[in-house]
């Protein structure tokens, strides 16, 4: 198991920055500067612009990074456009979201109390084996995040699964695809509560955790190896599918929704339209509405 461990861990990495790489190389966006733009200083909180001055080409132009992150951590930690829009749904896809950042810090938590363990400070309930009130809050913050996590992850993909199965609306643009990665979400988590659910207190997934930090083989049911497979192939799934969108977020709203650099002579935004304006498409619309066009080295 050591090297599915490995193997995926480094896989989602690598496929993740790769898919950030890809990303920042992209033609320029069909640009449409929607407001309010939170990074235009103390003009977004009314939805204005830097354009509005008069003869704005020459002023300086102020930027606040922290308001325009602040307004994404709402959107990539909350999803505020889903509760704004459709809070039926915004309760089960929090959940689902809610529970894997829990079982993210979970799985940092186990990391961090297994290197504790191997470095002769074992983490305890009582802290009695080691000074101060750290082990014991460590025990009792990791027992939190991932039976929290555990939950809320499991109802939200059992729920999202099931509204998009018996909803009439979402049933309709629901592909195949969407089906299968809540499947397989839901798989992994279910698997996981077979595995850790008689210690709650995740003393077991500790050890297991320093075994694999020791490059040690851990001594394996075949429900923990079940499971390791599971969440495996899911981290090395996830770049390749929709649900890497935690890399498109920041693309979507930084270079797409909030762009509104001025397109001026010689400035890196007249570079990217120029380049935009000669960039031909090298696939044809595959609708059956749309009339395609056939390459120019064919018989017309």
């Amino acid at each position: 198991m050591l090297w599915i461990f490995y193997g995926s861990a480094l896989l989602f990495l690598v496929l993740s920055g790769y898919k950030a790489y890809v990303f920042t190389k992209m033609p320029l966006h069909g640009r449409m500067e929607l407001y309010p733009v939170p990074k235009e200083k103390g003009k977004s909180e009314y939805g204005g612009s830097y354009f509005e001055e008069v003869e704005w080409w020459h002023k300086p132009r102020e930027l606040s990074g922290f308001s325009e992150l602040k307004d994404m951590l709402k959107e990539m930690l909350f999803i505020k456009k889903l509760f704004q829009n459709q809070r039926s749904l915004w309760w089960v896809s929090y959940a689902l979201h809610l529970g894997i950042y829990l079982l993210a810090a979970w799985t940092a938590l186990l990391i961090v109390g297994a290197i504790s363990g191997l470095a002769g400070m074992p983490i305890s309930a009582s802290g009695r084996l080691l000074p101060g009130a750290w082990p014991a809050f460590l025990y009792y913050l990791t027992a939190l995040c991932g039976n929290l996590g555990f939950a809320c992850a499991t109802f939200g993909a059992a729920a999202l699964l099931w509204r998009r199965a018996f909803d009439p609306v979402l049933r309709k643009y629901t592909t195949p695809q969407e089906y299968f990665n809540l499947l397989l979400l839901l798989a992994a988590l279910v698997s996981g509560l077979i595995v850790w659910f008689p210690d709650l207190f995740y003393q077991e997934a500790r050890t297991v955790m320093a075994d694999f930090l020791s490059l040690t083989p851990p001594q394996a049911t075949g429900t923990l190896t079940l499971h390791v497979i599971l969440v495996g192939f899911m981290f090395i799934y996830i770049p390749l599918s929709k649900m890497s969108h935690y890399v498109g977020k920041y693309f979507t709203f930084h270079k797409v929704l909030w762009e509104n650099d001025p397109n001026l002579p010689g400035s890196e935004i007249e570079k990217k339209v120029q380049a935009a304006l000669g960039y031909k498409p090298g696939h044809t619309w595959s609708a059956p509405h749309v009339q395609t066009v056939r390459p120019q080295n064919q018989d017309r």
